[in-house]
């Protein structure tokens, strides 16, 4: 009787033993976030975002700017979260939130992020807490935009995205919608829904940024120039941005990626192999260079049709009478690549003016790619928005407007599904 309490004790040991270990192990892995909230009326989705980053069981430490607090109060944000808000740097003792918080983060999340703040982070700015624990962080950086049209539109806004992006932060959305001005446009945040699946994506690796591990994926973004002679050229209006925005979300997703450059304004992405060219010739031959190694290639850049025949050296002087010139045919990159005898999967576009579907899907059956994005000129080139219409064997695919890093990262998602469907049929 005696054997039996003892071992029935020791059975209860062991099982408080074996709880414990589990909350210590639970606890281990339980993700911290820091979410910082800047003066925008958009923080009242950041009490929506908490709600359900807690209900993931992530730890949420909230830090607000000044500004945020007029927006939303500190004290619904520490109702949802259960942590103390963070908006002074002197609120602790030692003066130094900006270093303990960013040190057991394993995420910082700014939603909403202003036109203001994000100038902050482009430039490496630290005057409140909140800009401090950034520049003092040692974990992802996520970027969550929300301003007026005008003022996501605006060069300056454009540009510190473009350092933000290079420097490796992610950025999600913003969309198009209504704003609170009473305008629609680009700059709407992101739904609470939307960001909180991004940031699990985060520390889901395995099934979202890592989704193209181990593949190596060739991109060819912006446009060709041409020479005519020594000082002019034939090109056309492509930014690059398309093509830029798919290199950086191939990278975040985990594939090496090289990217095939025309020439641009745009800063380079962060930890991608950039090659620069000029002409046509140049982009096809640096393709056949990388497409041996490729998984997937993907043909963003606006190559010109035509080259002068016989360009000069020297500038053509100016006369009275007409010039004529004689074009040529450039080689055709995405129907060579996908004529290979052990071609990569490939992706192409179409930029169309008028019967975008008709033409988009003529030109998908030609070159015999199985994914074709297409979209109209008159609505994607150069801007920081745009909408896709994916065509492949199946139909037809519609990704509604949004910022080209949002929809870079829907096409490669569609992408690697086809591309996983190949290899297995």
């Amino acid at each position: 009787m005696k054997q039996k309490v003892a071992f029935l004790h020791a059975l209860r040991h062991l099982a408080h033993f074996l709880a414990k270990m589990r909350g210590i192990m639970n606890l281990a892995k339980q993700k911290h976030i820091v979410l910082g909230i800047t003066g925008g009326i958009a923080a009242y989705k950041a009490a929506e975002l908490s709600r359900l980053l807690v209900k993931q069981d992530i730890t949420v430490q909230v830090a607000m700017t000044d500004a945020a607090t007029h927006f939303i109060t500190p004290a619904t944000m520490q109702a949802l979260t259960g942590n103390p808000v963070l908006i002074d740097q002197w609120q602790d003792d030692k003066g130094m939130a900006h270093i303990q918080s960013s040190r057991v983060a394993d995420a910082i999340v700014i939603a909403p992020a202003t036109a203001d703040f994000i100038a902050k982070l482009a430039h490496g700015q630290a005057d409140d807490l909140l800009s401090t624990l950034c520049l003092a962080r040692d974990c992802p950086l996520l970027v969550a935009p929300a301003m007026n049209k005008q003022m996501w539109s605006n060069v300056a806004t454009q540009r510190n995205l473009q350092q933000l992006i290079a420097d490796g932060v992610t950025i999600l959305g913003p969309v198009s919608g209504l704003q609170a001005c009473g305008e629609e446009g680009m700059g709407r945040m992101l739904e609470a829904e939307e960001l909180a699946q991004n940031i699990l994506a985060l520390f889901n690796r395995e099934k979202s940024l890592n989704e193209l591990d181990g593949l190596k994926v060739l991109i060819t973004a912006g446009p060709t120039y041409e020479a005519i002679d020594a000082v002019r050229g034939i090109t056309n209006r492509s930014s690059g941005k398309m093509g830029y925005a798919i290199a950086q979300a191939a990278q975040e997703m985990g594939a090496e990626v090289t990217l095939v450059s025309g020439p641009t304004a745009l800063a380079r992405p962060n930890a991608v192999q950039v090659e620069d060219v000029t002409s046509a010739a140049e982009m096809f031959d640096a393709v056949k260079q990388h497409v041996d190694a490729t998984d997937m290639f993907i043909s963003v850049a606006a190559v010109a049709d035509y080259r002068v025949a016989q360009p000069s050296a020297q500038k053509i002087k100016k006369s009275d009478g007409n010039l004529t010139l004689e074009l040529i045919p450039n080689p055709d990159i995405l129907a060579y690549v996908a004529a290979l005898p052990n071609a990569p999967f490939c992706v192409g576009f179409a930029a169309e003016s008028e019967n975008l579907k008709e033409y988009a899907e003529k030109k998908r059956r030609a070159k015999k790619v199985p994914l074709l994005a297409a979209n109209l000129v008159q609505q994607a080139i150069g801007a920081d928005d745009n909408e896709l219409i994916l065509f492949d064997d199946v139909g037809i695919h519609h990704l509604p407007r949004a910022d080209k890093l949002t929809l870079a990262r829907a096409l490669l998602h569609h992408s690697k599904l086809l591309y996983t469907k190949g290899k297995s049929a």
